[in-house]
């Protein structure tokens, strides 16, 4: 079971637009060392849209190479095309991931059944533990409880990553799938009360540049100091916002810049950030005492 807190993991860019391997190797050691439970190389956060399937499995590989099972490494490998999902699900199981992220398909807009029958043909392709990624927002497509928990009874689909920020879907996806389907918030704003809701941890965004206080946050939680939980997450509200207030990963690659964790750069069509969201980025990593 994967639990706690989890890095959505951005994939850092040299000024000529490559990969950055050396400040992605350091970025997994700091997260690491700051408490971080668990790795997820090229998600959306990683721009895996925008690299190419030689830079997507050399991340991949480099995230398991950084982790030396210290962690477990969830390897995004979705795609829109089952084909070239199974593609990348056979890569990271042949590196050695612990498991896979595999989104929904976006664009096509398959229907529930589509996407039981994507789902279903991974996971029988690869013996990989499997995590769906249920993010409307950015896939268009919604899977529904009814079609998660058909796909919860096959061996290798072990949970969600929840992006939905709809706080009655993991007490309904609990009651349908069972208490041991890991559920995983896709949502840092909300992630005390999906915990409450039924929940086992987070794959968070925010963990990027604050993974010591999100760490904290969950082991608050998970030793019943809810007071202190609710304390850490008001003070982290600001450090969310900032993170949203453009589409990510702009805000927090800037963010773990002024950090020294690589550059800010994003490959378009994402767009260097803008002034204002620069200040209130600045703003809200001081206020929370990540800068001085």
């Amino acid at each position: 079971m994967f639990k706690g807190s989890l890095v959505a993991l951005v994939t850092p860019m040299t000024a000529e637009g490559a990969v950055d391997e050396k400040a992605f190797l350091e970025l997994c050691e700091w997260q690491i060392a700051e408490g971080t439970q668990g790795l997820i190389p090229v998600g959306t956060t990683g721009e895996s849209p925008t690299l190419s399937h030689t830079e997507h499995k050399r991340v991949v590989e480099l995230a398991i190479e950084a982790a030396r099972g210290r962690v477990p490494v969830i390897a995004g490998t979705g795609s829109n095309s089952t084909e070239e999902a199974i593609e990348l699900t056979r890569h990271a199981k042949e590196a050695g991931a612990d498991a896979a992220l595999i989104v929904t398909p976006y664009y096509n807009k398959p229907t529930q059944e589509g996407m039981f029958l994507h789902f279903t043909a991974i996971a029988d392709a690869v013996d990989l533990p499997i995590v769906i990624y249920n993010i409307p927002p950015r896939s268009v497509i919604d899977m529904s409880v009814e079609t998660m928990a058909r796909l919860a009874k096959h061996k290798n689909i072990v949970g969600v990553k929840d992006a939905t920020a709809n706080l009655s879907r993991p007490i309904h996806t609990r009651l349908a799938c069972g208490p041991d389907f890991c559920q995983l918030s896709g949502e840092d704003h909300t992630v005390l009360a999906f915990l409450g809701a039924g929940g086992h941890g987070c794959i968070s965004v925010t963990a990027n540049i604050a993974p010591r206080l999100c760490r904290e946050m969950h082991d608050a939680w998970a030793a019943g100091r809810i007071g202190e939980a609710i304390a850490i997450q008001d003070r982290l509200v600001p450090l969310h916002d900032a993170m949203f207030s453009e589409t990510s990963p702009g805000p927090v690659k800037y963010a773990a810049s002024l950090l020294g964790k690589g550059s800010e750069r994003c490959r378009l069509p994402l767009a260097p950030i803008a002034e204002a969201t620069r200040h209130r980025v600045k703003a809200a990593m001081t206020q929370v005492g990540l800068l001085n």
